[in-house]
């Protein structure tokens, strides 16, 4: 049996009982044998009994006890009684504290074992727990070192780079990202954490779009290179066919714009024609008929229309998670101008009907409009309301700017005197019609407010 489990605490009641009635039985018998044998040697059992489980200065009292004990009974000569008490006493302390010594140091060495191993286990554990984090991972990630071969890899990377999922450590990341190793082989301090988008190559030689998250650090066998790998290719692919397409939508809105623009002059040139047709010398002049056939292009092109609600349909959008990217969009540069954004928005809106990606645009618009109002007011504030109706979700842009001096011309195309082409509230009123929104301006006593009404899905 261990040492220390037969000292440990459980055992501690019955040990001190038994080393007292050792120590009692030790004396009856000592006493009872007086005239011809002294036994009090034998009080170094009991003092052993009691070393485990007694604070030094009880044992140390204990030891002298007993040593008195033996002198008690002992039928030695009196002339040496103090030096035989010395010696006893001597005798027993030092049995008793050195076997208390060594129970404590065992008790404090296996408490140390224990603690080590549950460190130990507890590190296992959260080895292992990183190790299935890091190979479950659906980003790739590797580790490399200082001549950037490749020490670590998971299964996500290996599918990244690799083609059927073949092994990458022991290789060069040369061959797949150059740029990490320039990175780890820049010398730089200790810990350096930042991200890149580089240009990432399989082995089959196809080429993608990366996006790096890395950190180095230093071990023992030298610099270190951690990082996190994202393929964006298909991300930039859907973001360049998502960013075509609604620019196919916006340059129809801008033609029907023009379109506009041109019916109003062809009309007025339509009316001088066919005033001046009237005139008999003109009638059959070739110049005069050709300027009516530059007329009736003129009139055709203009037969362009903006899209109708109707033809084309919009899709659930979530317009607490659109706000909230809105958010990220717009609050740095209104911090930077001293501008402040109040939002009073209710947690879980409901799903409307739209474009997520045209709806951005809108509110982008009307916020940077609000910005541009507000540049030379005392009181720079932008309240963005919530008002959710039975049928609908209307989103207020309500700022402390200027005003509007003529309301009635707010969504004309190609405003004069405008910022850039004077179109950006014609667009967004377009946008939100194509799917069944509105745009309106709500008259306020001072500064500017605009509605944006959205059909609820």
């Amino acid at each position: 049996m261990e040492l220390s489990a037969i000292y440990s605490g459980k055992n501690r009641t019955a040990f001190l009982l038994s080393a007292a009635l050792l120590i009692a039985l030790i004396a009856i018998i000592d006493w009872l044998t007086k005239p011809y044998i002294s036994i009090g040697f034998l009080y170094l059992f009991p003092i052993m009994l009691i070393a485990g489980f007694l604070p030094r200065w009880q044992i140390v009292l204990v030891a002298l006890g007993c040593a008195v004990l033996q002198e008690l009974f002992s039928e030695l000569p009196s002339s040496e009684a103090i030096t035989r008490l010395l010696m006893a006493s001597a005798g027993f302390v030092g049995t008793g504290l050195f076997v208390s010594e060594i129970i404590r140091s065992r008790q404090m060495a296996l408490e140390h074992m224990e603690e080590v191993e549950t460190h130990s286990k507890l590190r296992q554990e959260a080895e292992e727990q990183l190790r299935i984090l890091v190979e479950s991972s659906p980003a790739a990630i590797v580790t490399i070192d200082e001549q950037g071969r490749i020490l670590l890899a998971n299964a996500a990377a290996r599918n990244l780079f690799a083609s059927e999922g073949a092994a990458l450590v022991g290789q060069s990341i040369k061959e797949y990202l150059p740029a990490l190793l320039s990175a780890v082989q820049s010398h730089r301090p200790a810990q350096f954490r930042t991200e890149l988008r580089c240009r990432g190559k399989r082995t089959d030689g196809e080429a993608f779009l990366a996006a790096v998250w890395f950190s180095t650090y230093a071990a023992e066998e030298g610099s270190r290179l951690a990082a996190i790998i994202v393929d964006l290719s298909e991300d930039l692919r859907d973001r360049e066919e998502l960013s075509l397409d609604h620019l196919m939508k916006n340059t129809k809105i801008l033609m029907g714009a023009v379109a506009h623009e041109i019916r109003n002059v062809c009309g007025a040139i339509l009316a001088v024609y066919k005033n001046l047709s009237r005139v008999p010398t003109l009638k059959d002049d070739e110049d005069f008929r050709a300027l009516g056939s530059l007329i009736e292009g003129l009139e055709k092109l203009s037969e362009m229309e903006l899209l109708s609600p109707s033809s084309q349909n919009g899709s659930s959008v979530e317009l607490t998670s659109l706000l909230d990217e809105l958010r990220v969009l717009i609050e740095p540069p209104y911090h930077e101008a001293g501008c402040e954004i109040a939002w009073r928005l209710q947690d879980n809106l409901p799903l409307v009907l739209g474009d997520r990606y045209g709806l951005q645009q809108v509110f982008l618009n009307l916020a940077r409009n609000s910005q541009r109002a507000m540049e030379s007011a005392a009181e720079k504030r932008l309240t963005i309301s919530g008002d959710v109706q039975p049928g609908s979700v209307i989103i207020r842009f309500e700022d402390t700017g200027g005003g509007i001096a003529s309301p009635y011309e707010l969504f004309k195309p190609f405003q004069p005197g405008a910022n850039s082409t004077g179109l950006g509230l014609y667009v967004s009123r377009a946008i939100l019609r194509s799917f069944g929104g509105e745009l309106k301006f709500e008259p306020r006593s001072s500064g500017c407010c605009f509605a944006v009404t959205l059909a609820r899905v």
